[in-house]
């Protein structure tokens, strides 16, 4: 397998505060959150009654109409943010070969949204009842296939199960395509679980804050913190080859420069070292050192425990409080899957723009946590390089470093 370059050309952004890639990065610098009460169903009688939705959405207005009996709110989600990937990249793929291009995606909890449709035709008169495993099968070899049928990727295709790592897997998956002769790839991962059915079993994780006041819900890092909030939403990245895009004159927002995952269940109580293990890894992968890094992206899960493990794990890499660290996620809900891409795209766009954007709400980092969470306003620096991280549910640890283009 070749060692080729894989650069990102493309963005495309769905998310509760922002409806295209600008509109989200202007609302993350300003520091506007979309965390608000639940408009989906009634959460009157659930602990958690505060999420991110994307409200703006009228699946009429940007998907075909022969797809909508077909297709759930996920994957009308996700097939928008793939079409906005492509267009911004602007490449012509009726000039690749044909099996040049194709699909990585991520998801783990759109397939609640189909599960609760079937369960609501089997309560109404006449339904046909899809069993939970089917629907989950069903919804994440849709969500990736619809992308690929809709713009004729035959190449590679995948859908990855990683929770909230699934978002960089499946971004280190496309690279690993690339290397083995794919042109581009379209991926990355759009998730979420409105739904009864989806809420229950969040909930279930014990990991889900129960505050009623929007502003003081998710505070990752904060003394104050006490779970996230569930959000849907997430991002597309184009990955190409670079030498493919240096042809075509391409607009390159950066390079994924490294990846790593690591699998760290913890269940045999030695203490849980994956997440540093893949952040060295990622670094080693990009052949960068620690200082070289200009800013984390942090997981944040808002949940104390977790917390202070990934300051420290930061903290064993860079030093104490040595490299700024940012948790902008906290605008838009954890989105599962999702949540990952769309810091990659925040990422990109910070190297673009020289910002680092802040964590809103939260007025300090938590004194037991050792890194520099940038809090009050965005940071004006110059990045060449950031870090991404991300942890799922079960032991799944990712960490991918991207760097602007040379």
């Amino acid at each position: 397998m070749s060692t080729a370059s894989a650069v990102v050309t493309g963005l495309g952004v769905v998310a509760p505060n922002g409806m295209d890639t600008e509109a989200y990065w202007t609302a993350v610098l300003d520091g506007r959150s979309a965390i608000a009460p639940i408009t989906r169903f009634d959460a009157s009688r659930y602990p958690v009654s505060l999420a991110g939705e994307v409200r703006d959405f009228t699946a009429k207005d940007h998907i075909p109409s022969r797809l909508l009996p077909q297709t759930d709110h996920m994957t009308r989600l996700s097939l928008y943010a793939a079409d906005k990937a492509l267009a911004d990249s602007q490449v012509d793929l009726g000039g690749l070969p044909e099996f040049a291009a194709g699909v990585s995606s991520a998801s783990t909890m759109g397939g609640f949204e189909f599960g609760q449709r079937e369960l609501e035709n089997l309560w109404s008169k006449g339904g046909q009842f899809v069993s939970a495993y089917q629907s989950f099968a069903w919804f994440y070899a849709v969500n990736t296939g619809q992308v690929s049928i809709r713009h004729g990727l035959r190449g590679p295709g995948s859908a990855l199960v990683t929770d909230q790592a699934g978002g960089l897997d499946a971004v280190g998956n496309a690279r690993r395509q690339i290397r083995k002769g794919a042109t581009l790839m379209v991926t990355g991962g759009v998730d979420g679980a409105l739904c009864p059915l989806g809420l229950v079993g969040q909930l279930t994780s014990g990991e889900l804050s129960t505050s009623t006041d929007p502003a003081r819900a998710y505070l990752p890092f904060s003394a104050d913190a006490d779970g996230h909030v569930p959000g849907e939403g997430g991002a597309y990245l184009v990955l190409e080859e670079a030498a493919a895009a240096r042809r075509r004159g391409a607009r390159v927002y950066g390079e994924l420069a490294g990846y790593a995952a690591t699998f760290d269940p913890g269940t045999d109580g030695t203490p849980r070292t994956g997440l540093e293990r893949a952040i060295r890894r990622a670094l080693d992968d990009a052949q960068v050192r620690p200082e070289q890094i200009d800013v984390v992206f942090a997981d944040a899960a808002a949940v104390p425990d977790l917390d202070r493990a990934e300051a420290e794990a930061l903290a064993a890499v860079f030093g104490p409080r040595a490299v700024p660290v940012t948790a902008p996620k906290n605008t838009t809900g954890r989105l599962y899957a999702g949540g990952a891409s769309l810091d990659l795209a925040t990422a990109l766009l910070s190297i673009r723009d020289g910002v680092i954007p802040r964590t809103p709400n939260v007025e300090a980092c938590a004194p037991d946590h050792p890194i520099d969470l940038v809090v009050g306003e965005p940071r004006t620096a110059d990045i060449g390089r950031a870090l991404v991280v991300a942890r799922g549910r079960g032991g799944f640890n990712a960490a991918a470093v991207v760097r602007r283009a040379s």
